[in-house]
């Protein structure tokens, strides 16, 4: 028996409709580099995203079509999301931060003909220009005042082509599985891989990433995403956002500016903001340092990689605001997990929630998840037990642009039972916490004993004079493998290595100990700010540890 439900497609150009009527005066505030402070409402964002698809066309453009983006947060990116993925096109965000052979790949891999371009990031396409023979036209993201002066051939005005274009555009309907938008992966081994986004993923991901145990996103809000828009679809906002009517508040290319994002998050009156770990100790030192407070902001959401307790200390105590862990990756859209607490948690002690906090949350609905052996076999969800971390759900890639899809086969990185090998190791409390111990090769193998890396370094960033800290296993004649913990002080501060070790003491297990610190000036990262420990492996490649 079949139902007699409408059979209405999930559509991102929906959504977008959906804000224009309901929430047309709700604002969209952007820094970008010709304007500190511009203004639109979703009223006028809809129209100039008719605008923008009718300027697609007349460039040659057509279904299917990947449109790169090389650009930061703001409203102008915020119309190629939407008038490029509801026009039937594939908006390919590319993060400009990668190194540029990896950009020079990511193009020509995704075979991008069109791209549209940030101010800032035109010195890179002109390093590259001898690398990009597909690419027939660069739109710079701009108006014709603050156009730069470029080598490149066929570089086109943004504001001066939609000045010459009509809003008249009917947003076309058409099968939700068809293709929305790509983001590669940034691995530091091999080449990046392509995930491709279907309407259908992006709509029930932003559903689900809205609903109240989740980010409880509301027209109520006021919403600034710190996360670029080129990392995994800035985490859902640019879509959750604009389902429920939250005022958004974009930084453009201040992302890292602790003096700009706490204007932003004062003068509109932010109450949500969502970022890295790296980008929310950048802001709490600012306003430590100039004795400044963020009182309107009610919620930090962090993601990226694990969150230091002092972030969520730092946080409550000083700003009382909430922090608020998930995990995921690029290939689950990103949603996978999200911290909340649960019925009958009312009466834990502040220190218990932290506890609870500096853990990667529980599963979202649509997300099912599993920890397995080394067999394969999957293991109890007890707190004790850890292992392979695999999840599956229909916001999750079955597969990598150019690559196999086929459960199982080379290059897929689903099993033969349809689970996302996720490359994490982890352990599920009885109430359904993760908690991410390592990615399968951090983990650290010793007398036969697994040591999780992270479990150190959050220990070890908790000390107040320690800025950032690494782990990696470096070989030991006796151990076969043992942890060396690689510290960043603070400015201005001075520990040893007795120092560092006396206070990990009572912190990790004697089997966890670090068995050498060693102190350098600043750690690498990745494009997306995660610490580069394939760099930090090359690094000390000849490092032994001191005889005992």
């Amino acid at each position: 028996m079949q139902a007699l439900m409408m059979n209405s497609q999930l559509m991102i150009s929906s959504i977008l409709k959906h804000a224009e009527r309901n929430f047309p005066d709700v604002e969209m505030v952007s820094v970008t580099v010709d304007n500190p402070r511009h203004r639109q409402n979703y009223k006028t964002f809809g129209k100039r995203c008719r605008l923008l698809v009718n300027v697609l066309e007349s460039l040659g453009a057509k279904l299917g079509d990947r449109i790169g983006t090389l650009a930061w947060n703001d409203y102008r990116h915020m119309e190629l999301y939407y008038a490029v993925s509801g026009s039937g096109m594939v908006c390919h965000t590319i993060n400009p931060r990668l190194f540029p052979e990896q950009v020079a790949y990511i193009i020509n891999h995704a075979e991008n003909k069109i791209l549209f371009v940030d101010i800032l990031v035109m010195p890179l396409l002109e390093a590259l220009k001898e690398h990009l023979a597909k690419v027939e036209t660069v739109v710079v993201l701009s108006d014709r005042a603050h156009m730069p002066d470029s080598s490149l051939p066929n570089v086109l005005c943004y504001e001066e082509l939609l000045e010459a274009q009509s809003d008249d555009y009917e947003w076309p309907e058409f099968d939700e599985n068809t293709a929305s938008g790509m983001c590669y992966t940034s691995g530091t081994t091999g080449n990046p891989k392509g995930v491709v986004y279907s309407h259908r993923s992006t709509v029930l991901h932003a559903l689900a990433g809205a609903l109240p145990d989740v980010t409880g996103a509301s027209n109520m809000q006021t919403s600034l995403p710190v996360v670029p828009m080129f990392h995994v679809n800035a985490w859902g906002a640019p879509y959750a956002a604009l389902m429920v009517g939250t005022k958004l508040v974009l930084p453009g290319p201040k992302m890292a500016d602790g003096e700009t994002l706490h204007d932003l998050i004062t003068s509109e009156e932010v109450t949500v903001s969502s970022g890295v770990p790296t980008i929310w100790l950048a802001l709490l030192d600012y306003l430590e340092a100039n004795q400044k407070s963020v009182p309107s902001l009610e919620r930090a959401n962090v993601g990226g990689a694990a969150c230091p307790r002092s972030i969520v200390e730092r946080f409550r105590e000083q700003h009382n605001c909430t922090v608020v862990q998930g995990w995921g990756m690029t290939e689950t859209s990103p949603l996978g997990t999200i911290f909340g607490l649960k019925k009958g948690m009312e009466d834990l002690t502040t220190e218990e929630v932290t506890d609870l906090q500096c853990l990667q949350g529980r599963g979202v609905f649509g997300i099912e998840m599993c920890i397995v052996d080394e067999n394969n076999e999957e293991l109890p969800w007890d707190g004790v037990a850890f292992g392979a971390l695999k999840v599956r759900g229909p916001w999750v890639a079955k597969g990598y642009y150019g690559l196999s899809d086929v459960p199982g086969a080379e290059g897929c990185p689903v099993d033969e039972k349809g689970w996302l090998q996720t490359g994490d190791v982890a352990s599920i409390t009885p109430d359904g916490y993760l908690q991410i111990t390592d990615r399968t090769k951090d983990v650290i193998k010793s007398g036969g004993e697994w040591i999780s890396s992270i479990e150190i370094e959050n220990a070890a960033v908790n000390h107040a004079d320690i800025a950032e800290a690494a782990v990696i296993g470096r070989y030991h004649p006796k151990w076969t493998e043992r942890p060396l913990l690689i510290v960043v002080l603070q400015a201005g501060k001075s520990l040893s290595r007795e120092d560092v070790l006396e206070f990990l003491n009572d912190k990790l297990h004697k089997m966890a100990m670090p068995d050498d610190v060693v102190f350098i000036g600043e750690l690498p990262h990745t494009a997306t700010g995660k610490i580069n420990k394939l760099g930090l492996r090359k690094t000390f490649e000849d490092y032994q540890f001191p005889v005992e």
